[in-house]
């Protein structure tokens, strides 16, 4: 038989080993989502625009500074919309960092006509005993706090309904008459700050205060 009529059956194969190195030791990373990212970075640029605005003192006169700060309030409810805001978690002494409530603010603002300074400005929440107190200190020993009760009337407004008010100095007491009521949305709560928008269209943030308040 002639070499051109040789024919191979099968390819030829040739079988070789690689030694393959050994892989790293895998270790799972922390899982962090969108939504987290989202959020906190929403949550620090709100924080961000208004720690420098004296509680809402520096933003009265300033209308793009509370555009801005409104629009981040509104992108915290976005955030916030499909919560339960008016649960356990909001009983809490809350401070206030920011507002635009001009009755809080004008008190702030003109303390020192009375020979004082505001101190820290609180909400005093207890949602089982549906209680709501409005505070603003004067140190070292005034105080002025409006006494609420509350209803839960969905899961993130609260029905408010003023019961008394009392100027409080060291020896001495003032009581005045209860003057209205309202209704309040906690549009986003953590475990460290609540935003609010209320019945006149106001805007609050307030962070958890590291004490309880009592009367």
């Amino acid at each position: 038989m002639s070499l051109a009529a040789l024919t191979l059956s099968s390819p030829l194969t040739v079988s070789t080993t690689t030694k393959q190195k050994p892989r790293p030791p895998h270790y799972p990373r922390p899982k962090i989502t969108c939504s987290s990212l989202t959020t906190q970075s929403a949550k620090q640029h709100l924080l961000n625009l208004i720690s420098d605005q004296e509680r809402g003192l520096k933003t009265q006169n300033d209308t793009n500074k509370r555009d801005s700060i409104t629009k981040a309030i509104d992108a915290m409810a976005v955030l916030g919309r499909n919560t339960v805001t008016t649960g356990d978690s909001l009983s809490a002494t809350w401070r206030l960092l920011w507002t635009t409530e001009k009755e809080q603010l004008f008190i702030i603002e003109k303390a020192y006509l009375f020979g004082t300074q505001a101190g820290d400005v609180l909400q005093v929440i207890d949602v089982d005993n549906k209680t709501l107190n409005n505070v603003i200190t004067f140190p070292p020993d005034g105080v002025f706090f409006v006494r609420s009760s509350i209803e839960i009337a969905s899961s993130q407004r609260v029905n408010f309904k003023f019961t008394s008010a009392v100027l409080r100095g060291k020896n001495w007491e003032f009581p005045l008459p209860p003057f209205g009521q309202g209704w309040f949305e906690t549009v986003y709560l953590d475990d460290e700050i609540r935003v609010v928008k209320d019945i006149r269209d106001d805007y609050l943030v307030v962070e958890r205060a590291p004490y309880n308040w009592k009367e």
